[in-house]
C-alpha cells in the first residue's frame, strides 16, 4: 500500500468525469476473448470512431497484450488523425472493459498529486474466467506512472460507482451489495471503504440495474453525475417492458435524494427499444456515455429515441460536442463507451 494512511486521511478525492482529463485509458480487445463471439471484426469500426473523437480531445493509452497485438490495434487505427495522441503500453489484458478492471485515479489538490485506488477484481462476480491479466491492470499503470498506488481488498468495478467529485457517490444495491463480490462484507463496511478510499462523504444508493445487464446492475447503465447536483437518468415508459418497474423505483429514490444538501436535480433520458440477438437481451442505454475533454461520446442504437437522448445531453454539457456513434455491433459485448473508457484526470 502507499501509505498507512488512507486516501481521504491524505488529502486525495476522486474528481468527476467532467474534470479536465490528460488522457483516456483503454485496453484493446483480443480476437481470442470471449466479449464478441463471432463479431470482432464487425466491432473495430465503432473502436475507430471512438478512439477519433477522443484523440479530437486528450491523449489516448492503449493496453496492448504484446507488439503482434499492438499491431492489429494499429491496422485499425494507424489511418486515424492525430497519431500523436495515441501511446501503446504493453499492459496485458483478458477483455477490453477498462472502466471496470482499470486503475480508479485520485487527485489532490493542496499539494497536488496523482494516485490510483487498486480495487480488488473478480470479472462481475466470477461470471468471466480467467481474469487474471485484467485483475493487475491498475498496478501496472501505476509502476508506469511511478504513483502511488493503494489496496482497498474489496471487489468493486468502476462501472458500479458515479462521483460528483464534490463527496457523493451514486451506486446500486443489485450490484454493490451483490453476494458474488464481497460476501463477508456488509452494507456499512462497504460504504467504510467507499469513504476512506474515494474520499466521498455520502453515499447513495439506487436499486436494480436493467434487464440483460451482466454486471448485476452497474449505475454507469442507469443514472450519471451530470454536475455536482444534476444527475441524468434513464426511464423506461411502456409498463410491458422489464425494465419499466426497477427504473422507476429508482426515480422515485432519486426524488427523495440530496447531494451535497441540494435536491437533486433529475434529467429523464429515454431507453431505446428493445434489442435481442441471439435470444438474449442486450442491456443497451444511452447512460453508457463517456465525458470527454471536448466531446461526449453517446452509444446510439439506430432507434427513434436517440435523437432525443443527444438532445437532452446536448443541453446538459452546452461547452462540449455531443456526439453519437452507433453501437448496435459493440453491445453484443454488453458494454458500450463508459465500460471500455477510464479517465486519467489532471493534476492541477
Amino acid at each position: 500500500m502507499a501509505s498507512n494512511k488512507t486516501p481521504a486521511e491524505l488529502g486525495y478525492r476522486m474528481p468527476a468525469e467532467w474534470e479536465t482529463h490528460i488522457a483516456t485509458w483503454l485496453s484493446w480487445p483480443r480476437r481470442e476473448g470471449i466479449s464478441f463471439p463471432d463479431s470482432f471484426d464487425r466491432v473495430l469500426p465503432t473502436l475507430r470512431d471512438m478512439v477519433g473523437a477522443l484523440t479530437e480531445s486528450e491523449a489516448v493509452c492503449i493496453n496492448v497484450v504484446n507488439g503482434a497485438h499492438e499491431a492489429e490495434a494499429r491496422a485499425v487505427l494507424d489511418p486515424l488523425p492525430h497519431q500523436e495522441c495515441i501511446t501503446y503500453y504493453e499492459i496485458p489484458t483478458n477483455e477490453p472493459w477498462c472502466r471496470d478492471h482499470g486503475p480508479i485515479f485520485l487527485i489532490r489538490d493542496v499539494d497536488p498529486k496523482l494516485a490510483i485506488v487498486d480495487w480488488d477484481y473478480n470479472a462481475w462476480g466470477n461470471k468471466y474466467p480467467p481474469f487474471d491479466l485484467d485483475e493487475v491492470v491498475p498496478t501496472r499503470i501505476g509502476e508506469l506512472l511511478n504513483v502511488p498506488v493503494f489496496y482497498p481488498r474489496m471487489i468493486l468495478e468502476g462501472g458500479s460507482i458515479e462521483v460528483n467529485g464534490a463527496g457523493t457517490l451514486l451506486t446500486s444495491e443489485s450490484c454493490l451489495l451483490n453476494k458474488n463480490r464481497n460476501p463477508t462484507l456488509s452494507r456499512g463496511e462497504i460504504e467504510k471503504r467507499l469513504r476512506e478510499f474515494l474520499a466521498v462523504r455520502e453515499i447513495l444508493w439506487l436499486g436494480d440495474g436493467i434487464e440483460g445487464d451482466d454486471t448485476d446492475g452497474h449505475i454507469d447503465d442507469l443514472a450519471r453525475f451530470v454536475s455536482e447536483t444534476k444527475v441524468v437518468t434513464v426511464v423506461e415508459e411502456n409498463p410491458a417492458d422489464a425494465n419499466y418497474k426497477p427504473l422507476q423505483e429508482n426515480l422515485a429514490r432519486l426524488r427523495e435524494m440530496k447531494a451535497g444538501g441540494s435536491k437533486i436535480d433529475i434529467v429523464v433520458l429515454p431507453m431505446p427499444g428493445k434489442i435481442v440477438r441471439e435470444g438474449m437481451r442486450l442491456p443497451a442505454s444511452y447512460a453508457n456515455f463517456y465525458i470527454a475533454n471536448q466531446v461526449v461520446l453517446v452509444p446510439t442504437f439506430a432507434d427513434p429515441a436517440d435523437k432525443k437522448a443527444l438532445s437532452i445531453l446536448q443541453e446538459c454539457f452546452p461547452n462540449r460536442r455531443v456526439l453519437g456513434i452507433d453501437c448496435r455491433e459493440l453491445i453484443w459485448g454488453l458494454g458500450t463507451f463508459h465500460c471500455l473508457t477510464q479517465q486519467q484526470p489532471a493534476v492541477r
